[in-house]
């Protein structure tokens, strides 16, 4: 995965070049308007990490002009950090925000998330009578729909395509939240409640079951 990075400041930028060049990822590098469309043009990047904040032509103008030209998924960095701040970011083409100063781990579990939702959906996946369509975005218990909430069905879409493995709540809070929270988050359990309880309502079997001290799995019921 190739990914550009786009800030005026040489020692963030290299910073972010090598964390990202740890993690596998073919990093470009620009220093204003003109390099990153440059850059872009010669090798497109599969994402954009781009500063607001730049000299000349600034960051919500090179989102927008980016992504006329194609779809590809931005992430804004700023140390602007308002709501109106953060709605304008969004607005203007960025697919992600994140305020100043920020940890390494959440800047990568964004990059994760992003490159994830750009990736081609796989066909349907199922688990005894239970059907779930990545590109409809639809959950079938039998031929009953399930209406699962964006975080529900996002959650229930990782258990399935590592069914019968054992995934982490770190491991789950990273791949669906794209960032973790504290060890005194319950989000997780009560999202896990709300899917068991839609599920099951519809006629599931127990599928999603607590592996205590661990995290959860999707698995036949047991006795």
């Amino acid at each position: 995965m190739r990914v550009l990075v786009v800030d005026d400041d040489a020692r963030i930028r290299e910073n972010l070049k090598r964390q990202l060049s740890y993690e596998g990822y073919q990093v470009a590098l620009a220093g204003d308007a003109h390099e990153a469309f440059a850059r872009a043009a010669e090798n497109p990047p599969d994402l954009v990490v781009l500063d607001w904040m730049l000299p000349g032509m600034d960051g919500l103008e090179i989102c927008r002009r980016l992504r006329q030209a194609d779809d590809i998924p931005i992430l804004m960095l700023t140390a602007k950090g308002t709501l109106q701040d953060k709605v304008e970011g969004l607005d203007s083409g960025a697919d992600d925000y994140l305020v100043k100063p920020f940890q390494p781990e959440e800047l990568l579990a964004r990059v994760r998330a992003l490159l994830r939702r750009r990736q081609p959906q796989s066909a349907a996946l199922k688990f005894g009578v239970l059907t779930l369509d990545p590109s409809a975005r639809q959950v079938w218990v039998g031929d009953k729909v399930v209406d699962l909430s964006s975080k529900e069905f996002d959650l229930l879409d990782l258990l399935m395509r590592h069914s019968r493995q054992v995934l982490t709540r770190e491991t789950i809070y990273d791949r669906v939240w794209g960032y973790d929270f504290s060890g005194e988050s319950n989000i997780l359990e009560v999202y896990i409640r709300y899917l068991r309880a839609k599920l099951e309502a519809a006629g599931c079997p127990h599928y999603i079951q607590t592996v205590r001290g661990v995290g959860y799995v999707v698995r036949e019921e047991t006795a």
